[in-house]
């Protein structure tokens, strides 16, 4: 990387972050004032977001296969990609959205403690039985109309920008919670600024969401059923945007005869 791409790139970043830092600020001070959590979630979608695509050199480009009613409550489940994948999908997913954290988060200043007024879900990985304690409990909010939730189902950034394997919490979420449950899949977030952060070049982030997958009638026996048929279809919907995923071999066995079997 050039000198002059370096300081480009780091500047991109750092303006970021601090146009971050100016946004959770004014949020913090929005839900002191009116106790109302929805405003900074509008705020996140329609100024938040857009701003930070903007400083980073992103143009989002959104596809639907099907017309969605944002106002019902929707698991989301998303590949991640890079930091830019957060604002990408307040602004493609125009629902109320909240999303499901590592713990450590709420630790840290400002960002915790925005994350926590607002409704995110924290999730204890390193302890199995806190963890399906805080499922039980996002799953139960979302069932009584708490709004949405977004989750990244590989629980990490995908480095080589492929969809890699899903953790199964995410899926017994949704049985838990009883909503529909919708693949998503973005591709290019990853070029505009790699998954450590600083790198990168200006271009177009596309989201495609794609049709909500029904779960009320499954039960916790379908989990792994259930996160199959979505990293299938989660693939094909990469692969219809440019996505390095283009052959079953990165699929498991039972990953491909699920996407052959709902074709």
């Amino acid at each position: 990387m050039s000198p002059l791409r370096f300081a480009i790139n780091l500047t991109r970043f750092l303006a970021c972050m601090v146009w971050s830092g100016v946004w959770i600020t004014a949020a913090l001070v929005i839900l002191l004032l009116t106790w109302r959590p929805q405003i900074p979630l509008t705020m996140a979608r329609t100024i938040w977001g857009p701003g930070i695509l903007w400083l980073a050199g992103g143009t989002l480009e959104c596809r639907l296969d099907e017309e969605i009613d944002w106002d019902q409550p929707h698991i989301f489940v998303c590949n991640h990609q890079s930091m830019l994948d957060i604002p990408s999908a307040f602004v493609a997913l125009r629902a109320p959205l909240r999303f499901v954290a590592k713990r450590s988060l709420e630790r840290i200043p400002f960002l915790g403690w925005y994350m926590r007024a607002t409704g995110m879900v924290f999730v204890e990985r390193g302890n199995p039985v806190e963890a399906r304690r805080s499922v039980a409990l996002a799953g139960q909010r979302v069932r009584e109309g708490h709004g949405s939730l977004l989750v990244f189902p590989e629980g990490t950034r995908s480095k080589d920008g492929k969809i890699h394997a899903f953790k199964k919490g995410p899926f017994a979420l949704a049985l838990e919670a009883g909503v529909p449950l919708v693949p998503v899949a973005i591709e290019g977030s990853r070029h505009v600024m790699h998954p450590r952060g600083l790198g990168g070049h200006p271009g177009t982030i596309v989201v495609r969401v794609g049709r909500p997958i029904p779960t009320s009638d499954l039960d916790p026996s379908d989990r792994g059923a259930l996160a199959r048929l979505t990293r299938a279809k989660m693939i094909e919907l990469h692969r219809s945007i440019g996505g390095p995923s283009t052959h079953d071999d990165h699929l498991d066995g039972d990953a491909a005869q699920a996407r052959r079997g709902h074709a």
